[in-house]
């Protein structure tokens, strides 16, 4: 499984869809196959860095240096676990991890303020001054008992991101 002379086998399939819990259909999943196959140029079985910014909506988005950090090398079954992240299938904590590893930079497993506030500024670039940033960080970190000076570990990030007007829609078109 992984390069593009080989196919997929039910078993594969079932096998990759348990890796992911689920959150695709078989269907769903060799198309992935297929578009896996298509960024691995080389049939190598994993995907680099270079072969993801090939996909021109990686490449804009704000955090796609972040990103490549967690793509980069990646074999088929764990390229659909982590897509399986951005289906409407999955669970807000599924998601709100993934945004945990995003802001986590120095993957110590900890978020400080430093962390937020650099992601922040890769999100809004110049829209929004340093100062207002900080004053909207602050605020929500004070809204959820944390401060500036606060480490938070993972189940401290779900208390701050895990609200009902919380949206976090985010799709992977699959064919």
């Amino acid at each position: 499984m992984g390069n593009a002379s080989s196919m997929l086998t039910q078993y594969d399939i079932e096998d990759v869809q348990d890796h992911c819990n689920h959150l695709f259909t078989q269907q769903e999943i060799v198309s992935l196959y297929q578009r896996f196959c298509q960024l691995d140029r080389n049939s190598k079985g994993f995907i680099s860095a270079d072969e993801i910014l090939s996909v021109p909506e990686f490449a804009m988005n704000p955090l796609s240096q972040r990103l490549l950090k967690m793509v980069d090398g990646l074999n088929f079954k764990d390229f659909v676990a982590f897509l399986s992240t951005f289906s409407a299938k999955a669970s807000t904590a599924q998601k709100i991890e993934l945004i945990f590893k995003v802001y986590d930079s120095d993957c110590n497993g900890k978020v400080t303020f430093d962390d937020i506030m650099e992601v922040l500024r890769d999100l809004t670039g110049s829209f929004i001054s340093d100062k207002q940033r900080e004053e909207v960080l602050s605020q929500v970190l004070h809204e959820r008992g944390y401060t500036r000076d606060s480490l938070l570990l993972l189940n401290d990030f779900i208390k701050i991101m895990d609200h009902p007007g919380l949206k976090m829609e985010v799709e992977v078109p699959i064919d």
